[in-house]
Parts: C-alpha cells; sequence; structure tokens
C-alpha cells in the first residue's frame, strides 16, 4: 500500500508541475519575450523553455491585481528575476504594466534567505515585498512555458512599462 500511495502523490505532483500555464502568465512572459527592452536574461542562451513561478495579488494595492512573476534561471531555482506588473482592462484587452524587477539569489546573509544582485527601485519595503511574493511563488511548482509561444505579441494584451509614459 505505501509504494501505490507513494505512486501516485508522485503521479500527482509530476501532473502539478507540468499544468498547462494560465493565459494570464503566458501574456505576461510574452511581454517580457517580445518588449524591446530586453527583460529576460542572456543566461537564457540557447534554452527553449523558461521555468516561470507567479502570484496574483488582489489584496496589497486596492482596485488593482498585481501579478509576481519569477522567471528562475537557477536549475534549482537558486536564482532569477522577479517583476511587479500591474494587470489592468482596457478596452477588451489586458495591459500589462511592468513596474519593476529585480535580480535575485539564495543567500545566507539576505533578506530571508534571498539577496538581491541588481535590486528593485524603491527600497527595502519594496525589497520585502518582493522577498514575500518569492516565498509565496517557492511553494508551489514551476510552470515551463515554451520560448517559442513567446515570439509573437499577443491580439488580447498588450505591454508597457513605467518609464514609457515619461
Amino acid at each position: 500500500m505505501g509504494c501505490l500511495a507513494a505512486f501516485l502523490s508522485g503521479f500527482v505532483t509530476s501532473m502539478y508541475a507540468q499544468e498547462r500555464a494560465p493565459q494570464l502568465l503566458v501574456d505576461a512572459a510574452r511581454c517580457l519575450a517580445t518588449e524591446s527592452q530586453g527583460w529576460l536574461p542572456e543566461e537564457h542562451g540557447k534554452a527553449t523553455e523558461l521555468k516561470l513561478g507567479y502570484l496574483i495579488d488582489t489584496k496589497s494595492y486596492v482596485g488593482e491585481q498585481v501579478l509576481y512573476l519569477v522567471d528562475y534561471t537557477g536549475a534549482s531555482r537558486s536564482e532569477g528575476i522577479v517583476f511587479t506588473i500591474f494587470v489592468m482592462g482596457q478596452r477588451g484587452r489586458r495591459v500589462f504594466d511592468i513596474q519593476n524587477n529585480a535580480r535575485f539569489r539564495r543567500s545566507k546573509d539576505g533578506i530571508r534567505g534571498l539577496d538581491f544582485v541588481d535590486p528593485p527601485l524603491g527600497g527595502t519595503g519594496i525589497q520585502e515585498d518582493l522577498v514575500s511574493a518569492i516565498k509565496q511563488i517557492e511553494r508551489h511548482a514551476s510552470i515551463r512555458v515554451p520560448i517559442a509561444a513567446l515570439k509573437k505579441p499577443s491580439a488580447s494584451a498588450r505591454c508597457r512599462a513605467y518609464w514609457d509614459r515619461k
């Protein structure tokens, strides 16, 4: 009976780990892959897929939906880039407004085990928010998204960043 339980547990875990990526996540990742800002790191090189994690926050900013998206660049999810993306609707399309990003890695000396290699804009409070989001994202399996699926812009999504409005 123990072997059957272990098999089923592994089967369910692998099914969850290979779940289909939600369209919201794919569209946000597409913004990062197709925009001219160079959002995705060069470490991806010849990789064929991204390893992503995400958290949707509807409580921190009243009336706003915030997507925290992590692009893991380390093999064991030990490092990556976290993005803060505000998601809005506009004339039947989603608008992904990229507000912040920061490169991080695991560290014994950092904030709750994370160190920002390239810190986010905004100081300590923002860093604490990002660490909290990363820690919540870590509780779930990462989702693999083929890079080829991100090459074409979405007809139902628009991408922008805070400096686009300057």
